[in-house]
């Protein structure tokens, strides 16, 4: 039978995404940036919601005037007339009508290069909330999937005296997605962070780490990707400290790679009291010719465990820490250096030495200024809550988030724990997913501990979870006081628990409102309540040998349209500070005379272990 086609197939195409589905930009896309020329596109670009994703359906990034039979067609969309809309931020913040909008978006704006290029070109993304599908030029370049990590394209061949790029961005929540279809938090949309033009040589180094690996003998293990076409036998690579009189060559293996072990027995170890770092170069040489050069500045340290003890440089530290959601009333989630900066100043005043950055991959910037401030992290990806365990499509996305994060951090020294998940119950399908997480981190990067947030065995009242055998640290999630009133439980948890791994109490608290002094009895939540809770788990912590940790949720309130009581309004109001930053609750002073009192017991009990 004839099938007639007198339709127009953006109106009747259900399948109008599969041309947009590859190539997929994956971590191993991504281009190390340090000490390279970029080009920001950052600044104003023009923007539209497209509650019905008719930039894909109807190929608007084609901007074509005329249909397939060459007839003059009205056009639906108006690119450079749009409202304007700043990058890196949200939309949700740009109009009140944005705020709870949730779905595919268009951004778009022209660019031409500053400077002449003669070698090769990518495109870099900081993060794009969630899925990203990048076209440059009317040229679909890719999809990234996964709203907290970044990527890469090249666009050497694409690129014309004057440019288009047009990103659609869509953060519609999918349960094959990490997140999947239910968080705590608020889920921002559109080009959160940095946009920028990165310029590489044609052969070119494409990942640079280095990591401390004994500390006795200053041992540094250096690994490098060269990509382009070079003569293997003719190159090597250049890695030197200057500051230490530094510099070893070696040769450029034969698929690209380079390995090296070498030695600075001179050098001063990074730690939270000494955040002292290292101005670090690699070459890339042919023939003696210089082909390619990158930097970074890197702290040494080595993060273990022992005896159920956490050690930093071989001594053992109490982590003493918050928990922190990437996001301020002002700025949503596109958060600026200075607001991290106000953060880690807030955790200091609270003797601080440690933050839980949660629950899924904070901006760059945060592993950077905690490196120059001192401040040990634990970095995360969104497998949060329910996950659908069992589908191979949620592994794949939640492996190329933890891969992609580990590839971006891997030189910051404040970075010492690798977190694969966060509050999911113990099935087998979820056992085998985060098993196969906890291995892909540690293959990864075999010099940091790995953890999880895990729930507790609330039936038998133990500290016990399976994937426990696969964490180097376990995180215990718990609201005894608030969710379940009953302290006694927690005591019998504690004290009849036998982890053989150190514990960090990962997650506990509870609400804090500032309620009137005549209604303070008869409010849940009060400040006051918050405050006596605070009081009765310090002082179990400080009883128990194996915590190696405490993290309360959360530093700071935070948007989240889940809480909708009388007193939250559209916030989590478990903070100990308030969600604009301006005043400490009650709950604060509690943690820090707690952290103190640790802090004063290390002084006097330091000691390599």
């Amino acid at each position: 039978m004839e099938i007639i086609k007198n339709f127009v197939d953006n109106i009747h195409n259900d399948d109008y995404k599969r041309n947009y589905g590859f190539p997929i930009l994956q971590g191993e896309s991504m281009v190390f940036p340090g000490g390279r020329r970029t080009q920001s596109l950052n600044g104003e670009w023009n923007f539209s919601v497209d509650q019905y994703d008719n930039c894909l359906r109807a190929k608007w990034f084609l901007e074509q005037e005329t249909n397939d039979e060459g007839r003059s067609v009205p056009l639906d969309y108006a690119f450079d007339e749009w409202d304007n809309i700043k990058v890196p931020g949200v939309w949700n913040l740009a109009k009140p009508e944005y705020f709870y909008y949730e779905g595919p978006a268009v951004y778009s704006r022209r660019f031409s290069l500053e400077k002449e290029n003669k070698g090769r070109v990518f495109l870099q993304f900081g993060a794009v909330s969630y899925e990203a599908r990048i076209f440059l030029n009317g040229a679909f370049l890719g999809i990234h999937k996964g709203g907290s990590t970044p990527f890469s394209v090249e666009i050497t061949h694409h690129l014309k005296a004057e440019n288009r790029l047009i990103v659609v961005a869509d953060n519609t929540r999918r349960k094959e997605q990490i997140p999947s279809e239910n968080t705590d938090w608020f889920l921002y949309g559109g080009i959160y962070r940095d946009v920028s033009l990165l310029f590489v040589p044609d052969v070119y180094i494409k990942s640079m780490r280095a990591s401390l690996i004994d500390r006795e003998t200053g041992a540094i293990e250096v690994t490098a990707l060269i990509d382009g076409d070079i003569n293997r036998t003719d190159s090597e690579v250049t890695f030197s400290i200057p500051e230490l009189n530094i510099e070893d060559n070696f040769p450029v293996s034969a698929d690209g790679t380079c390995t090296k072990i070498v030695n600075a027995d001179k050098l001063s170890l990074w730690s939270p009291e000494n955040p002292k770092r290292y101005q670090v170069y690699l070459t890339l040489r042919e023939k003696n010719e210089i082909k390619d050069k990158v930097s970074d500045v890197i702290g040494f340290r080595t993060i273990e465990t022992k005896d159920r003890k956490i050690l930093l440089n071989g001594r053992q530290v109490f982590l003493r820490g918050a928990c922190l959601h990437e996001e301020t009333e002002d700025h949503g989630k596109a958060v600026t250096r200075e607001d991290i900066r106000e953060a880690f100043q807030r955790a200091k005043k609270m003797n601080c030495n440690f933050l839980r950055l949660a629950h899924y991959p904070h901006t760059q910037w945060v592993s950077e200024i905690a490196d120059e401030e001192g401040i040990l992290l634990w970095e995360e990806i969104p497998v949060y809550w329910w996950i659908d365990f069992s589908n191979p499509q949620a592994l794949n996305d939640a492996r190329n988030q933890l891969s992609e994060l580990i590839s971006r951090d891997f030189n910051r020294a404040s970075v010492i724990i690798w977190s694969v998940g966060n509050e999911n119950p113990d099935t087998d399908a979820r056992y085998h997913f985060m098993k196969d997480l906890a291995q892909t981190a540690k293959k990864e990067d075999p010099y940091r501990l790995i953890s999880a947030a895990c729930l507790v065995d609330s039936v038998n009242l133990r500290i016990a979870d399976r994937l426990e055998r696969h964490l180097d640290v376990i995180g215990f999630n718990e609201y005894y006081g608030w969710y379940d009133p009953d302290y006694e439980k927690l005591t019998e948890i504690l004290n009849g628990s036998r982890p053989e791994k150190p514990v960090i109490i990962s997650e506990f608290g509870a609400d804090g409102y500032k309620t009137d002094q005549k209604l303070r009895k008869s409010v849940r939540g009060s400040e006051e309540e918050q405050e006596e809770i605070y009081k009765r788990q310090v002082e179990l912590f400080g009883k128990t040998e194996y915590i190696q940790g405490t993290a309360p949720w959360i530093l700071y309130d935070y948007r989240t349209p889940k809480r909708l009581g009388a007193y939250q309004k559209g916030y989590n109001i478990k903070g100990l500070v308030t969600a604009d930053r301006k005043r400490e609750k009650p709950a604060f002073a509690v943690m820090k005379d707690f952290y103190e009192e640790v802090r004063i017991n290390e002084r006097n009990d330091k000691g390599t272990v």
